[in-house]
């Protein structure tokens, strides 16, 4: 008896881990019901026999053998208790009583261990992940005010400001007609960072409005020398994305890839399809004297966002030669 307990224990050890690290993540919480449903009943047969044949093959034993030796047993003990006169008669008749055949169950409690074990193992899974999930959200809630405080020193910060509002002014001076434009777009640009930006996810065509307004903004201050391209493809409507999450590479587009001394060209591609969202980024790289650091801070801190708001969910490539420096980021969303 102490050979097939010791079995049980380790086949219960045994399926508490494949139900909880392989079963229940793979398939019950993918919704595969079906298949956990499958792989459970073809555990819980085989828990309801091969500890049972296993002990017949370590023992040496069999099914009547086992029968034999505790009918002896109970005989033995029944006839040492029928001399004790502090027995009851209906202790000592239920202690003659010889298991049958068709009653005698091997393997007793079968059903309840294993809906125990069962019940144990969907439980602990289910607060790990429940955890887990919190853990996660309060790392995305973080990472979100260090995003924000991140671009604005950044990205849009008062270097930028003041050198749009400078060629907003040269435009005025000049009485040029992209004056009232530029201002517009300046606005724009500053409502959608104070506003629309506070929530987790944004519409994606206001994510590209903004891209827009930005890229026309740089223009304003740049000559004929730099050739930037922008090509928006797919369907923008009824797809959102985390905010300020592309304009990172673009500005770093801006910031290495453009001259005023020698020809540079951006390519900024965006693909918005049933399942995904897609940007490319290639700009020329123009080796400057006060360049320190030509990987870009705020793409770093992209890096982290993207791990956080879309894990598993999302792939980039980033590539840099002599010539070249290009982005291609893939997201997927949900329909």
């Amino acid at each position: 008896m102490v050979t097939v307990f010791i079995v049980i224990n380790l086949f219960l050890l045994g399926f508490y881990y494949l139900n909880t690290l392989v079963l229940i993540p793979k398939y019950l919480f993918s919704k595969k019901w079906l298949l956990y449903i499958v792989f459970v009943s073809v555990s819980f047969a085989a828990f309801i026999y091969l500890p049972r044949e296993i002990t017949f093959a370590i023992n040496g034993t069999n099914a009547e053998t086992i029968q034999a030796e505790m009918r002896q047993g109970f005989k033995q003990k029944a006839n040492k208790m029928s001399a004790d006169t502090t027995f009851s008669k209906k202790e000592s008749r239920e202690l003659k009583r010889k298991p049958s055949n068709g009653t005698f169950r091997y393997f007793p409690g079968s059903f309840l261990v294993f809906l125990l074990v069962f019940t144990i193992g969907i439980c602990a899974t289910v607060i790990e992940k429940w955890l887990l999930a919190e853990h996660t959200k309060e790392k995305i809630e973080h990472e979100k005010i260090s995003t924000e405080l991140s671009f604005l020193k950044t990205q849009v910060n008062p270097h930028f400001f003041f050198n749009t509002l400078n060629n907003i002014y040269s435009l005025a001076v000049v009485q040029s007609d992209k004056t009232p434009k530029a201002i517009l777009k300046l606005s724009s640009i500053m409502r959608y960072i104070l506003t629309e930006t506070q929530t987790d996810q944004v519409p994606l065509e206001n994510e590209v409005e903004f891209i827009k307004n930005y890229i026309d903004l740089q223009l304003v201050r740049l000559t004929d020398k730099v050739n930037v391209q922008l090509n928006v493809n797919g369907n923008l409507h009824d797809k959102s994305v985390a905010p300020l999450l592309f304009i990172p590479f673009i500005e770093n587009a801006f910031k290495y890839g453009v001259s005023t001394k020698e020809n540079s060209k951006i390519e900024i591609e965006l693909l918005a399809e049933e399942k995904s969202i897609t940007l490319h980024v290639k700009n020329t790289i123009v080796h400057k004297e006060n360049n320190m650091d030509t990987t870009g801070i705020g793409i770093n801190n992209v890096k982290r966002r993207l791990a956080l708001s879309y894990p598993n969910k999302h792939t980039l490539f980033v590539e840099e030669n002599q010539q070249e420096f290009i982005v291609h980021l893939t997201i997927e969303t949900e329909i």
